[in-house]
């Protein structure tokens, strides 16, 4: 079987740190591995739309957004395909099909579902496409007989739920559909990097995001107010690691040469930790070591991204050549499911035929 990835994002704005550390880093890791055969990244923006269905024009003008940090960040679509979501109408029937799989109270059930609803106060008036996000979710899994998902541990409800309905769907129908596995991060920091107010989310709708296009001084200005242990005072004072936003992030992306080149008073971290546990370290002194780790790491990123905003028409070119060859895909697997589901009506020869004869025998 051929191993096939599907991950994506929605298009909701600029990319920042946490998708950078939770997704997107690993992406350019996977595509470069020679393990997968195909990888399809996708540009949510019908789901994106299930929410923000009152602002298109937002969803419409951050696909070009995405599309950049994913190029800068070094995703090659040589080896990807970058598409877009809306586009491939085959996503819709497969969604259309697979809701008569799954029960409204199993949707409710869902954890990762109850989890977005709250958060976003939908409460009585949940919209329905966002209700169902899990199905449509599964539709574009399924679409490219994805065997590998890449997803936070707070994703893994609806990679299961997509387990379900395939296995229903093959139970019912035939073996036509894959169940998918999941691929979390290695490091578990990376899974959800909080913001820089040390909210537990970094989120675009909080205003504590470090977008991975901010320039070198909006990252100073950011890091630099990064919340840490509000009762470390003075220098002298103990600090608390646990819940401090900067050796958080320090988890996340520090390395022991940092230290070499940046901070040679420690060899690693667990010193630099030690030290701010027992007292005697400044704040300013971690987070000047994290903002020359940080933009160390955006410089590349907002480089290429400059030399890529040259060219808009080639971004473009490049999402529709993507899009095509997802299209292409998606169609096999509707085809397959058509013909599994015995609505091929036109296709089916040997339905054409059979009924003839019911016919003729009649008269």
């Amino acid at each position: 079987m051929s191993k096939i990835i599907l991950t994506g994002d929605r298009p909701t704005g600029r990319l920042h740190l946490g998708h950078y550390v939770g997704s997107l880093k690993r992406r350019v890791e996977l595509q470069n591995s020679g393990e997968y055969d195909k990888i399809f990244i996708m540009i949510a923006d019908a789901q994106a739309l299930t929410d923000n269905f009152d602002n298109p024009g937002k969803i419409r003008d951050n696909i070009i957004e995405v599309a950049l940090d994913y190029l800068s960040c070094g995703l090659d679509p040589s080896k990807v395909n970058i598409f877009i979501q809306s586009a491939l109408t085959e996503l819709t029937e497969l969604t259309f099909y697979y809701m008569n799989l799954v029960t409204v109270s199993r949707l409710e059930r869902n954890p990762t579902v109850k989890s977005e609803i709250q958060m976003r106060k939908f409460e009585a008036s949940i919209p329905a496409g966002f209700f169902t996000y899990p199905v449509s979710q599964t539709s574009d899994i399924t679409a490219f007989k994805a065997t590998t998902v890449p997803v936070g541990e707070d994703q893994l409800p609806m990679i299961e739920q997509a387990r379900e309905i395939v296995r229903k769907f093959n139970a019912t129908y035939g073996e036509v559909l894959v169940e998918p596995q999941a691929l979390i991060p290695e490091n578990s920091i990376c899974s959800r990097l909080p913001g820089t107010d040390g909210k537990a989310k970094m989120s675009k709708s909080l205003g504590n995001c470090i977008y991975l296009s901010d320039s070198a001084e909006e990252v100073k200005k950011k890091v630099m107010s990064m919340y840490t242990d509000p009762d470390h005072i003075q220098i002298s004072d103990p600090g608390k690691i646990e819940g401090n936003a900067v050796f958080t992030y320090l988890d996340a992306f520090a390395k022991d040469s940092d230290f070499a080149e940046f901070c040679p008073d420690y060899k690693n971290l667990d010193e630099m930790k030690d030290h701010y546990k027992r007292g005697g370290l400044g704040d300013v002194k971690c987070k000047k070591l994290l903002l020359n780790i940080i933009n160390r790491e955006l410089d590349p990123i907002r480089a290429k991204r400059k030399e890529l905003e040259k060219d808009i028409p080639a971004i473009y070119d490049i999402l529709r050549k993507g899009t095509e060859e997802a299209k292409k895909e998606a169609a096999k697997t509707l085809a397959e499911v058509r013909a599994a589901m015995k609505i091929n009506y036109f296709e089916d020869k040997e339905l054409i035929r059979s009924q003839q004869e019911k016919f003729n025998s009649g008269k």
